[in-house]
């Protein structure tokens, strides 16, 4: 049971640590001028299309593949706001 109760402490752990750098990631966007906002915008489209193709083919599952498409998706909305 600890083992369990070690990988609950680990998971809630690293949901913390990404909402903080979602609000860090938010906030630094918002402070961009528009001009830049585009060019993240294209380079972000970009990395993800990389990181999908990786997702892709590695051993994951399902889930995460999932979880990746719904934050691009959220946070292409964050840039593009």
């Amino acid at each position: 049971m600890k083992n369990l109760q070690q990988a609950t402490e680990m998971i809630c752990d690293l949901k913390g640590s990404l909402v903080a750098m979602d609000a860090l990631f938010t906030a630094l966007v918002r402070q961009l001028p528009a001009a830049s906002r585009h060019e993240l915008t294209q380079a972000f489209s970009l990395h993800a299309e990389v990181a999908r193709t990786v997702l892709l083919h590695a051993p994951i599952s399902d889930f995460t593949v999932a979880a990746f498409e719904r934050d691009v998706s959220r946070l292409s909305s964050v840039i593009d706001a």
